[in-house]
């Protein structure tokens, strides 16, 4: 597999089809076209996520989320009114991508014999062949009781996050504090007897470290940065950092502008004003490099089209095909060409060759 061959561990490309109402099949260039003049969401007519544009970026394989929080009367976010309807939400998701599977444009990657076949083919002529996708739940929230983590994972699930913001039914996430309880803790142990991978991301520190606790499984951080380079709870302080990847973790840097940079100021701050760019993307990977001694242990988890669009994306990035950018910015930093093939797909295969196997 080619050095420039990119897996990216983590897109909402269901919640960009189903509740942004894109079609992905199209450029990136005429989804904006179609939403000139829509002012209902901050990053109308500014995406950076479509099939064209990932297979321009040779970005072949990816871990694609299903997404719906539930929320409880008061809460300040958006959300919906019960788990039942979340876990509705979730199924319209999974219809997409298999009614895209049906189309040609993707295939679901479910264990070790699929992935190897895709890797095999997508090598051969990747002009011709769907993008893979691994798919993962993002906050649990829609797992109505744990009856219906059995019926995802018959669907195909196979990477789940507790949380996503602030509390949510099993954990907390970003922007809040608690502990699992007794709901969370039956989650991550369920997690563990049905081999799914546990991602780490956006679970508050408390959380966090009660999982590694509890968790003996495969476990990853889809997209995640570092909190030594942006002081806030979204990123990982080095001391988690390091409790994963002695567990095998892999991390996915993710291109959020506000987790690249400090200060950055939502509805705000713009990525040429901050000079927000890739670069910035090379600081985080480097941190997590020089930090556990090794290029072993860190991804791409862009999270690109994640709610944001170019407003707060890196200011060098116009679609996702620039990430083909990042292998000279790291060869720049020093980094020689096997290590740079480890960080933009080696890693994160070899941990789902081991986590598989």
């Amino acid at each position: 597999m080619g050095e420039n061959f990119i897996f990216d561990a983590h897109l909402d490309l269901s919640m960009n089809a189903m509740e942004w109402n894109r079609d992905l099949r199209l450029p990136v260039t005429a989804i904006r076209d179609r939403e000139k003049g829509m002012v209902d969401k901050p990053d109308r007519g500014k995406n950076t996520v479509s099939f064209p544009d990932m297979r321009n970026g040779n970005i072949g394989l990816c871990v694609a989320t299903q997404i719906a929080r539930y929320v409880k009367p008061g809460s300040p976010l958006p959300g919906w009114d019960s788990p039942e309807q979340a876990w509705a939400q979730t199924q319209a998701q999974l219809a997409w991508y298999k009614a895209m599977e049906d189309a040609g444009e993707l295939v679901q990657i479910t264990n070790l014999e699929a992935l190897e076949k895709h890797l095999g083919l997508w090598n051969a002529d990747a002009s011709t062949q769907p993008i893979g996708y691994i798919l993962s739940l993002e906050g649990a929230d829609s797992i109505v009781n744990l009856d219906y983590l059995e019926k995802s994972v018959e669907s195909g699930l196979r990477a789940i996050g507790p949380a996503h913001y602030g509390p949510g039914t099993y954990a907390f996430g970003t922007d809040s504090d608690g502990n699992l309880g007794k709901k969370g803790r039956e989650l991550i142990k369920k997690i563990e007897a049905l081999g799914l991978i546990l991602d780490v991301t956006h679970l508050c520190d408390t959380c966090f470290w009660e999982a590694l606790d509890l968790y003996q499984g495969s476990l990853w951080a889809s997209h995640n940065n570092c909190r030594a380079l942006v002081a806030h709870n979204r990123q990982f302080s080095d001391e988690q950092i390091l409790a994963i990847v002695e567990r095998g973790a892999v991390i996915g840097v993710a291109l959020d502008a506000w987790m690249l940079t400090p200060n950055w100021k939502r509805g705000v701050s713009t990525p040429e004003a901050m000079n927000v760019g890739l670069v910035q993307v090379v600081d985080h990977i480097d941190h997590i490099c020089q930090l556990t001694g090794n290029c072993d242990h860190v991804g791409i988890g862009t999270d690109l089209d994640g709610a944001f669009g170019k407003e707060q994306a890196p200011k060098d990035l116009d679609t996702i095909a620039d990430l083909q950018r990042l292998p000279r910015l790291l060869e720049n930093r020093g980094y020689e060409a096997p290590a740079i093939a480890k960080i933009m797909n080696g890693n994160f295969l070899r941990f789902l060759k081991t986590a598989w196997a």
